[in-house]
């Protein structure tokens, strides 16, 4: 594969930072003793994941559920009913459907109040894959910190809550419950739930030959999230190794980037692809592009693959990926949090859903990526001279 590399209007970021909704110093210079934290206080602390991948390799997780033979092969959505994609797909007995879905996470942001609002942004997002317009209730699930002193663990879980529940505001949506226990490390996330009718949703099994295939956020948030916690870690060896290829401030840029991405909700990317006629979608989270295409692609009714040709990457992260560590972020298997969905629709639909899905998102980009091709054996790729977008 080739490693075209396109700058798109990354030399801008003055530009690019006005369409964010957070501050630098909410997203990377976060001062704890703001909230009433002690200076040297992090989140990122209480979790010896930190910003590694959580996720059961998919391999051994599709093995695992094939082999329980899990469901009744009534989940909409995926050929045959199959468990597999974001959400449960379930028509009720007065002929609405139910279409529900659970995540959560552990920290990989210094800022607790922004790690509220990931974590519900990453759990809406299942449901815009769908493309619903609406959520109608969501459950909260929340782990407090069970090592932290008694007021940072209050303090800290105040800040989650509150990012959390800001966000479920933002979406229109209300939280009505949910679930509180105490952890080794701090947790957030939750089950969100719409009841929809037939017409009201795009079925995720429907992606047809000739589609393109739209992203809607940019790669990269793996890549970031480390090398700012190899920032922050006294004689990091792998920090040492990324000033020389990065600045400080490009790593501040990097991380910034990736927060407001992550935290932002892909509301209006779902609530648009019935109106344009989408269908298809998923979003990109933990098993990569790579991963969640080839996810989609095994689940259409028709016999399709998806080969992507572009991969917009977050400025600076395709560089860390190749000389300091390999997350495998050019090869379509870099874990992504809360990332864009990836929309199949009709060539003709794709350039008006993208240009109204950026105005609604003030000036967020989403790009075309791919082509839905035929393939018996419902293979994706990323194509031979695939070109790496820095965005």
């Amino acid at each position: 594969m080739s490693n075209k590399m396109d700058s798109g209007e990354a030399d801008n970021p003055v530009k690019r930072n006005k369409t964010t909704p957070f501050s630098m110093d909410e997203t990377v210079n976060f001062d704890p003793t703001s909230i009433g934290l002690p200076k040297d206080w992090s989140l990122t602390d209480w979790s010896d994941l930190k910003a590694e991948p959580v996720k059961i390799p998919q391999d051994e997780l599709q093995s695992m559920l094939a082999s329980l033979q899990l469901g009744d092969g009534n989940n909409l959505g995926t050929r045959e009913g199959k468990i597999a994609l974001d959400c449960s797909v379930r028509e009720t007995k007065n002929g609405t459907y139910t279409i529900s879905t659970t995540d959560f996470f552990f920290p990989l942001v210094d800022n607790p109040y922004l790690q509220g609002r990931i974590g519900a942004a990453n759990v809406l997002s299942d449901l815009y894959a769908e493309g619903v317009d609406r959520c109608d209730f969501v459950l909260m699930l929340l782990a407090a910190c069970r090592d932290m002193p008694s007021e940072e663990r209050t303090i800290c879980t105040r800040e989650m809550v509150k990012g959390f529940s800001d966000a479920c505001d933002e979406a229109e949506t209300v939280v009505t419950g949910g679930q509180t226990v105490l952890n080794p490390w701090p947790v957030i996330g939750g089950v969100a739930t719409s009841v929809v009718t037939k017409e009201d949703f795009v079925a995720s099994d429907g992606a047809k030959v000739g589609d393109v295939v739209v992203l809607t956020k940019p790669l990269g948030t793996q890549v970031a999230v480390n090398v700012h916690q190899w920032k922050n870690s006294t004689g990091n060896k792998h920090w040492k190794e990324c000033l020389s290829h990065i600045t400080e401030d490009d790593a501040s840029l990097m991380m910034h980037e990736a927060v407001c991405s992550m935290a932002r909700l892909n509301k209006n990317a779902g609530s648009l692809m019935l109106k344009y006629k989408a269908h298809a979608a998923t979003d990109v989270t933990g098993f990569g592009i790579l991963g969640h295409a080839q996810n989609l692609s095994e689940n259409q009714v028709d016999f399709v693959g998806i080969e992507l040709h572009t991969l917009p990457c977050i400025r600076k992260t395709p560089v860390i990926n190749e000389h300091v560590f390999n997350f495998r972020l050019i090869t379509g298997y870099s874990a992504e949090t809360s990332g864009g969905l990836m929309v199949c629709i009709s060539p003709e639909a794709a350039p008006q859903y993208i240009e109204e899905l950026e105005k609604l998102d003030k000036g967020s980009k989403a790009w075309i990526i791919g082509n839905v091709v035929a393939s018996k054996e419902r293979k994706s790729i990323i194509t031979e001279d695939c070109k790496i977008l820095e965005v």
